[in-house]
């Protein structure tokens, strides 16, 4: 409960503005911290999605933490009402200082420590902490500059922080991400932060502080401005270090798309590595066994027309295109710039055998869920060649809803490959894509392949410098009643560099009897996939 009357050091008349004009500056203040503090909310859920996986989850450890911890704040806070000037000078420095850094700390750990979810509850702890502690000493402040009614200050107070926190959500997403980044948009916030609440002490409560404290206070807020503004200035250097020490010393292409984070390493296409969002998802050293599985089983029977969902950097476009009596190949990739160094990039488009120059291939920069609502073809082949259903935001493409679109797109006796996961170490998962795929009404033929040479991980997990990743690829290969064969090679198809018919029979073998009986479909409304890293 807030006090009607504030114990105060003096009354309006001490203050060097008037009093409507310091209520104007502190809800001004309070506006700009609000705004500050959601995009430090965001900015931490964000980065966690990227570096750790599985948004939920992250969301909901950030956000509750956060709001636990504000609670604690405003408890904290009450000890400070009787110095509300300077301590919320301080708080603000300090939260500055803290929000403004953490993106570089959460990268930094992430990179050179492997791990970053101690760090993202560390932060979200202490900026939820010192979040918690403003309000209680704004609502001190602005009764010190104009006397009124605590429900008609606390709703001053709170109108601001609400429209504050609309301007930040929407300034994150819309200017902050696209102009400065993740890294350079945080400490940009932070020195905006903490210019607004020295600014708000240093003019309008100026007198209620002393003049050591008066000097203390700006010595403060100028170290933090200036170390805000020095690390923008190492930003570009600080990142190049973090992705050597991520993805070696070889990275040749490193960009920020509007959909992900894509970069290639290696020198040519013997030594190729794709990162899409920092995980694994090419690698020239084994990518040919990952292709061959995921395709020639599919192109056993009809095969005019192949649709491929996701694949852009044509990869596996590569291998259909190695059917002569292919007609038509369309790509559906999210990314254009994944589409855009496949046709550009020497290395890339040397590996997937410059698809882009074959006149029967035409790609689409779409989502496949929303592409597939629209189009009304039918092919003989379908291959979803998509991230990982654990990656949350690819759940909705491994949905039974999804997969119900794709069997109304496949033409009688039409065939639907799906790359389901590793089933090794994630059997959970694959079973799960299986109960999807049988829900819509289609047979499943399940296999896996094994052998991964490289000792990064596949997607979704994000670990290196030799810890054990998968080892195996996961695959569902699927058609309308019982007219699906059992996996197997093409009689009259092109040579597989590595894949044997003898291999996949295998590879069907072992993944019957590592079948998990009794698992529900996964639904837009119910997903039932989680990242297990």
């Amino acid at each position: 409960m807030i006090d009607q009357q504030v114990p105060l050091r003096g009354g309006a008349a001490r203050l060097p503005v008037r009093p409507r004009t310091g209520r104007f500056l502190v809800l001004a203040a309070v506006f700009v911290c609000a705004a500050c503090g959601l995009v430090y909310e965001l900015e931490l859920v964000a980065l966690a999605s990227y570096l750790i996986g599985d948004s939920v989850t992250q969301a909901s450890v950030v956000l509750s933490v956060m709001v636990f911890a504000m609670g604690i704040g405003s408890l904290l806070a009450k000890r400070l009402r009787c110095h509300a000037a300077v301590g919320f000078g301080l708080i603000e420095a300090a939260l500055a200082l803290i929000g403004g850094s953490s993106a570089l700390v959460l990268y930094a750990s992430f990179a050179w420590l492997g791990e970053s979810r101690y760090a993202l509850v560390g932060f979200s702890l202490a900026i939820g902490v010192l979040i918690g502690a403003e309000i209680p000493l704004l609502m001190t402040l602005i009764q010190r500059v104009d006397r009124q009614d605590a429900g008609g200050a606390v709703a001053d107070l709170f109108a601001a922080d609400y429209v504050g926190a609309l301007v930040g959500g929407l300034a994150f997403p819309f200017l902050l991400l696209p102009m400065l980044g993740q890294l350079t948009g945080a400490l940009f916030t932070g020195a905006v932060n903490a210019a607004a609440g020295g600014a708000l002490v240093l003019w309008v409560f100026r007198r209620d502080l002393g003049s050591r404290a008066r000097w203390s206070l700006l010595l403060v807020n100028v170290a933090v401005i200036a170390a805000l503004g020095t690390a923008t200035t190492l930003v570009d250097d600080f990142e190049r270090a973090a992705r050597r020490a991520v993805y070696g010393d070889q990275v040749r292409v490193a960009v920020q798309t509007g959909v992900q984070e894509v970069v290639l390493t290696g020198d040519d296409r013997d030594s190729l590595d794709l990162y899409l969002d920092g995980r694994l998802r090419v690698s020239a050293r084994d990518e040919h066994r990952y292709h061959e599985a995921l395709v020639h089983p599919a192109m056993n029977g009809p095969r005019a027309r192949v649709l491929i969902l996701g694949g852009g950097d044509g990869l596996a476009a590569r291998e259909v295109l190695r059917y002569r009596d292919v007609r038509a190949v369309t790509v559906v990739e999210l990314d254009p710039v994944v589409t855009r160094l496949a046709r550009t990039d020497p290395a890339l488009s040397a590996l997937n055998g410059h698809v882009h120059r074959d006149p029967r291939l035409t790609t689409v920069g779409a989502d496949a869920f929303t592409w597939l609502r629209s189009d009304h073809d039918r092919y003989d082949v379908v291959i979803s060649d998509l991230p990982d259903p654990g990656i949350t935001a690819s759940t909705k493409l491994y949905s039974a809803e999804f997969y119900g679109l794709v069997a109304e797109a496949l033409a009688p006796g039409g065939r639907l490959v799906v790359h389901a996961g590793p089933l090794g170490v994630r059997p959970e998962t694959f079973w799960t894509v299986e109960a999807s795929v049988r829900d819509v009404g289609l047979t499943t033929r399940p296999y896996r392949i094994t052998g991964r040479n490289t000792g990064f991980a596949a997607s979704p997990d994000r670990v290196g410098g030799g810890a054990r990743g998968p080892q195996d690829w996961g695959f569902l290969l699927a058609g309308a009643g019982d007219a699906v064969e059992p996996p197997a090679l093409p009689a009259e198809g092109p040579a597989a560099r590595s894949l044997s018919g003898r291999e996949l029979a295998e590879g069907a073998r072992a993944a019957d009897a590592a079948r998990l009986p009794g698992r529900t479909p996964s639904t837009l409304v119910h997903p039932r996939y989680r990242e297990d890293v």
